[in-house]
């Protein structure tokens, strides 16, 4: 399998991004150098606060906050991912990474006004932070977690998964982040997610992935926050989130059927499910047009919009 050249495809949305401005900033959290992109204009009448996936970082969500040029987007790199350092004052579990997110709103000044937005290990973050207490006025979760990853419909790929990261944790740290960032392994990973059959899609879907899957800051954190993403869901959060939620939900998840997202909708006191058609866990990659609409909908029919 020939190794992709990194400019073999360009963005299919960069041309909409780059009529958007962005301002990179840092701030200290909880012991992280925390590296944030502030996306859109000042005086939005919405702020958006953006939490990636597992192993992802700010790049992943560009391709929505390309589609959604009225509003206000704050993405960080979580701590121990990109280029935000790891916390030192909490562990980078589900609730650290939750006391990261609360203690990072707050840092911005946008407690209680910023609406959150989580995709993939992101939603449970997001959906852990809201249910702690988090004030804001809307939660929307794209690719939702409903089930620990060990319960979902793909265990099988999962014992193997848990079984890759053991190993690494018993490596020396160089040999471990080799195998960690093994060329092959990333792109049977993405070959996997990716749904879609256009090919310079796909090429572009890989690319990204080679490009950022990798840039974790060393093995034990990146194996801390993977025992973090199987440990808990958005499922264990649902009932004491009472603000208004959105699920943004693929047909073909490979990590969360479709019908366990009709189950958590019910689980949620108030919550809007979009379920899009054709697509996995790339709805980012694959499908941010159609999960913008969602998005946009969503925002625009809440009681003070």
């Amino acid at each position: 399998m020939p190794r992709l050249e990194p400019m073999t495809v360009h963005s299919p949305y960069a041309a909409q991004l780059e009529k958007i401005p962005v301002d990179h900033q840092e701030l200290s959290i909880l012991g992280s150098d925390t590296q944030y992109w502030i996306y859109g204009p000042d005086d939005a009448e919405t702020t958006i606060v953006v939490v990636h996936g597992y192993r992802g970082e700010h790049h992943g969500l560009e391709p929505i906050v390309a589609q959604l040029p009225e509003y206000r987007f704050i993405s960080a790199d979580l701590p121990g991912f990109g280029e935000s350092t790891p916390m030192q004052e909490h562990p980078h579990s589900v609730d650290g990474y939750a006391a990261w997110l609360d203690a990072f709103v707050t840092a911005l000044g946008v407690r209680g006004t910023a609406v959150v937005l989580g995709h993939s290990f992101g939603t449970i973050v997001a959906s852990a932070a809201v249910a702690n207490g988090l004030p804001a006025p809307a939660l929307i979760l794209v690719n939702p977690i409903e089930m620990p990853a060990p319960k979902g419909f793909r265990a099988m790929a999962t014992a193997v998964t848990v079984f890759y990261y053991r190993v690494a944790a018993k490596l020396p740290r160089p040999l471990a982040h080799e195998l960690l960032s093994n060329w092959l392994i990333v792109q049977l990973m993405s070959s996997s997610l990716a749904k879609t059959k256009d090919k310079r899609l796909r090429t572009w879907i890989h690319r990204e992935h080679h490009t950022f899957f990798s840039r974790f800051s060393d093995r034990d954190t990146v194996i801390e926050a993977f025992n973090a993403s199987i440990s808990a869901d958005v499922s264990q959060f649902a009932a004491r989130i009472t603000v208004p939620t959105l699920l943004v939900a693929a047909q073909r998840d490979d990590i969360t059927p479709v019908s366990a997202q009709y189950t958590l909708q019910r689980t949620f006191p108030d919550a809007r499910l979009r379920v899009l058609g054709g697509v996995g866990h790339l709805i980012h990659y694959e499908m941010p047009g159609l999960a913008a609409e969602a998005i946009r909908d969503f925002l625009e029919g809440l009681p003070d919009s």
